[in-house]
């Protein structure tokens, strides 16, 4: 049966003229109570020309989800990890390094691509879960490193801490900033650095300038893009469940901040994927 949260969501956009890749989704994360049938979600992104998509575990449950859906959908590749918010939890459970190695373990699957999202969240945790945060966000870097496999990172509020961690730690050799959130300077570093930034729906909201601007400056090498669904769905549907059906929407206003044609991003975030996963 088709997705009711299609059915109830947002009309499709344009399709895009070159497929390209949802480089973050949660395919899991049901917001409205409604079940999510994973084919039609598929199939309605790839109507619109994104026809890959890494699907992000990050909880040992949903970790353990992953593993198994990537294996009956080709167009899936998958992630999984420790969320940040998760990992207090589990220090005072005292199981955070028995679940790292879970997470080792799982991304031992062939189609698994990514250790994430891992990082920080300042945000939602208060100081009391900071030392939890910064002692999983290591252990991930240690595990991205030993798979080869690429880092995905949140970063909410944490950006200074973020960076001095990789540095400290010696980042792996593909990281990529899922949902970037820094300004230009943050955007300059990192591009520096080698990282990959990854653009979600937010820079098409009106009070994102900073984001944009960091945008403009990146060069398109170093781009990737995602819906983070079923959260932060673009503008002119904000606050309504986010599918990756709707990434054309985030593309185009990507293509308008770097006043570049629509097709030329295309092949650029098309491209920078197969470089960053590998094949599908």
């Amino acid at each position: 049966m088709p997705d009711d949260r299609l059915a109830q969501a947002p009309p499709a956009p344009e399709p895009l003229p070159i497929p390209v890749a949802d480089n973050h989704c949660h395919l899991d994360i049901d917001r409205d109570g409604h079940a999510v049938d994973i084919a039609e979600q598929i199939s309605a992104a790839a109507r619109v020309g994104v026809n890959r998509l890494v699907q992000i575990g990050c909880d040992l449950g949903s970790a353990r989800w992953t593993a198994e859906i990537i294996d009956q959908h080709p167009a899936l590749l998958g992630g999984v990890a420790i969320h940040p918010n998760e990992a207090p939890g589990h220090e005072t459970a005292g199981d955070l390094a028995e679940a790292l190695t879970e997470i080792e373990a799982l991304s031992a699957h062939p189609r698994m691509r990514v250790i994430g999202e891992s990082g920080l969240d300042y945000f939602r945790t208060g100081p009391e879960g900071v030392g939890a945060q910064q002692e999983s966000f290591r252990g991930h870097i240690e595990i991205a490193k030993r798979t080869g496999l690429a880092l995905q990172i949140h970063d909410r509020d944490a950006h200074e801490d973020v960076l001095r961690i990789l540095a400290e730690e010696g980042a792996p050799d593909t990281v990529v900033l899922h949902c970037f959130s820094g300004g230009m300077a943050m955007a300059r570093e990192c591009v520096r650095r080698g990282y990959y930034l990854s653009i979600a729906g937010t820079v098409t909201f009106k009070n994102a300038r900073a984001l944009r601007d960091a945008l403009a400056v990146t060069p398109l090498e170093h781009l990737l893009v995602e819906t983070d669904a079923p959260y932060l769905t673009p503008s002119p549907h904000r606050g309504q469940v986010n599918a990756p059906y709707l990434i054309p929407l985030t593309v185009r206003a990507m293509a308008t901040t770097l006043n570049v044609a629509v097709p030329t991003l295309c092949e650029a975030l098309s491209a920078n994927s197969e470089r960053v996963y590998g094949p599908w």
